[in-house]
């Protein structure tokens, strides 16, 4: 009877210990260096796709830190339309225009189903006006990292685009001639998918360090010869304005910040990625400069401008989720205080801790806000999906004061109504709005507002606002909706705060 067999006889609770065998038996890569090294390494993105397990039914992933430049969703699943698979879960972290090519895959029947934090384009009118038998799921950032987390979302084979990796996985978006900046989004995939791939354009040297995705998180790796074009990120939504209306909500918003009672040395800020809000960024530096204000650090989506401040001192670190532009992902790989983090780490109302609750101010955009300070940043004026949640409900429910910033009208249309179409952040949320007609407070914000008037600014009441706009436009005809849901609305904690319904169809 050998050591092992005793060890049975003499401790039942022991039977499941093996007897060794060899080495290698539980490593058998190790036996031969070409394995060692290269096992991950897959010939094409088919043999990758064969080697995950990937089958009918399952969950794939994306992230989106390439935005509008993105060439790795479209890809991929026109890859798995063309091999046969069907009824798939697509979870991108989000949906741009550059993704129209979706529709025929769902039309087919090899995407069934949709989690994301938003969607646009053609892409959006079609989900809008029926394409799919099952309502998308649209989450915030933090709430899809909750989602996970909560094992709802459980995701099979995580597809991720990275400028360069080493042949053991280890990769980051700082680097290669594609750099992306952050790989916050895609960071959460890599720690809860059961499969990760990585589509990389360049393999460089072990150990490829900073790693943002780790070696001990990757499976598979195919060399690919583009994963994004890094010039489209700051394009839509993350674009910079030279809009006149624009700039003067975005000094108005600065003006709300300095005399706020939040604007004191070491406060922090995130400053969202409509385009007012990023332009805030800029007129906060004279304000800051003239004060003797700096800023402990900034969070979120990072800019340029925000990259500008860090680098003259006004703000001491940058926690960035994702880049907006190329200045930003060029900083992130220079300025060690320009720190990566996930968007669990970001805004998960779940994790241990999350960033956006050591914030003080954010400023954040809206299609639309109601009398209540509802705010839809979803649905269009007619109806159709055209938004994204992004971080929008995560950082408002956590910033000491939220301030949303939006014209007025938007070419004749109401961004002021009596109730918003979509509601994704709740009115409690949300603290004052900045207009080119005025600034509102929320009434449950009586001693912002007293501070605001003290310092001569325009504050103006929610329901005269809603008038002045009504005056200007009329009463909008209300959309019509049919009774089937296109889109569920979950807030960051999961909970459903309002459906998307079908956009009505006219002869």
């Amino acid at each position: 009877m050998n050591q092992t067999e005793l060890l049975h006889v003499n401790f039942p609770h022991l039977r499941a210990l093996k007897p060794f065998d060899t080495a290698h038996s539980a490593t058998p890569w190790l036996d031969n260096l070409e394995s060692k090294h290269q096992r991950k390494l897959c010939d094409s993105l088919e043999q990758a796709i064969e080697r995950s397990g990937l089958r009918d039914g399952m969950t794939i992933s994306f992230h989106h830190a390439f935005r509008e430049g993105d060439r790795v969703i479209n890809t991929v699943v026109a890859l798995l339309a063309k091999m046969g698979f069907k009824n798939l879960t697509l979870a991108s972290s989000s949906l741009m225009t550059c993704n129209d090519a979706l529709i025929e895959h769902i039309e087919s029947g090899v995407i069934t189903r949709i989690y994301t934090s938003g969607m646009r384009g053609k892409l959006a009118d079609a989900i809008s006006h029926g394409l799919m038998d099952e309502p998308v799921q649209i989450h915030s950032h933090g709430g899809r990292v909750k989602l996970l987390q909560d094992g709802e979302l459980n995701i099979d084979v995580a597809f991720l685009g990275v400028p360069c990796s080493d042949e053991f996985g280890n990769a980051n978006g700082t680097q290669g001639k594609s750099s992306c900046g952050s790989l916050g989004y895609a960071m959460v995939d890599a720690q809860f998918a059961r499969k990760v791939v990585l589509l990389t354009e360049e393999l460089v040297p072990f150990p490829n360090m900073p790693a943002s995705l780790v070696q001990d998180q990757v499976d598979y790796i195919v060399k690919v010869e583009s994963v994004g074009d890094p010039a489209k990120i700051s394009v839509g939504a993350a674009r910079v304005t030279s809009n006149p209306r624009e700039l003067m909500i975005a000094r108005y918003a600065a003006d709300v910040i300095e005399h706020s009672g939040y604007f004191r040395d070491g406060f922090s800020m995130q400053t969202g990625s409509g385009a007012a809000a990023t332009a805030c960024t800029r007129f906060m530096e004279e304000k800051m400069e003239r004060s003797g204000v700096k800023a402990s650090f900034a969070l979120g989506g990072i800019t340029g401008s925000l990259v500008d401040l860090h680098e003259k001192g006004l703000i001491g670190k940058l926690l960035d989720t994702q880049c907006f532009d190329g200045q930003a992902a060029a900083s992130l790989a220079r300025n060690p205080n320009h720190v990566e983090i996930s968007t669990n780490v970001y805004a998960n109302p779940g994790s241990k801790a999350a960033c956006c609750d050591q914030l003080d101010v954010v400023i954040l955009s809206a299609l639309e806000i109601d009398v209540d300070f509802n705010v839809n940043v979803i649905t269009g004026s007619d109806g159709v999906m055209r938004g994204a949640s992004g971080g929008h409900c995560d950082v408002a429910a956590a910033a000491n004061l939220t301030i949303v910033v939006a014209p007025l009208l938007r070419s004749r249309i109401p961004t002021v109504v009596k109730r918003v179409t979509t509601r994704l952040t709740p009115g409690e949320s949300i603290d004052v709005l900045v207009t080119d007609h005025g600034i509102v407070v929320n009434p449950a914000r009586p001693e912002i507002r007293q501070r605001l008037v003290a310092a001569g600014l325009k504050v103006v009441d929610i329901d005269d606002l809603y008038q002045r706009a009504i005056s200007l436009t009329g009463n909008p005809k209300p959309i019509e909706f049919t009774d089937k849901i296109v889109g569920v609305i979950r807030y960051r904690d999961g909970s459903v705060i309002d459906v998307v319904r079908q956009v009505k169809e006219y002869a």
